[in-house]
């Protein structure tokens, strides 16, 4: 199905197209979003993640799957995002000012422990570095294969699964020391 949306677009067709964006949009949302902080941020990186891919449509390799190619271009948009004109420093301000204007976050009454342990786990993941949030993003948050996610990294298998690996140790550094919430559950 995909392969016969791929050659259509290649084609000019403009509902293959359309239906290839549909397929794939959630997956470039959420981790421009994952990345990035800030859902409308995240929604203009997906989106000039399509229009450049559309640009440079060309370059595609088709006997390749679109997801990873598609993830990638979105990954570097947000990468790139996030080290300019501190967009996502911003979003962080804002959050501090709703806050001080009064704005009382939820009660520990009014969120169940899953929500709880949710929102502290995405903490704890924040506090990594880029490397680290990019691989846990794709293989958990997304639930991506550890081949989709070599794919998507451009980089083999087995040095996906060593940078999971030690991600995933300096996760659990940072749950012991900050999240205690954390310490009783399981990482991957």
């Amino acid at each position: 199905m995909e392969a016969d949306l791929v050659y259509r677009a290649r084609q000019g067709d403009q509902a293959a197209w359309s239906a290839l964006v549909q397929q794939h949009q959630e997956a470039l949302f959420r981790l421009a979003y994952l990345m990035v902080g800030d859902a409308d941020e995240a929604q203009d990186i997906a989106q000039e993640a399509f229009i450049r891919a559309y640009r440079l449509w060309d370059r595609f390799d088709s006997t390749r799957p679109l997801r990873p190619w598609l993830l990638r271009i979105t990954s570097n948009l947000a990468r790139n995002h996030r080290r300019g004109a501190g967009r996502y420093w911003a979003a962080l301000v804002r959050l501090v000012q709703s806050e001080a204007a009064g704005e009382e976050p939820d009660s520990a009454e009014t969120i169940n422990g899953q929500q709880m342990e949710a929102r502290a786990l995405w903490q704890a993941v924040k506090k990594l570095d880029g490397k680290d949030q990019q691989v846990i993003y794709l293989r958990f948050f997304l639930d991506l294969p550890v081949a989709e996610v070599a794919e998507t990294l451009e980089l083999p298998p087995g040095t996906v699964k060593s940078r999971l690996h030690r991600a995933l140790e300096r996760l659990r550094g940072v749950i012991e020391r900050d999240f205690p919430v954390l310490r009783e559950e399981r990482l991957p």
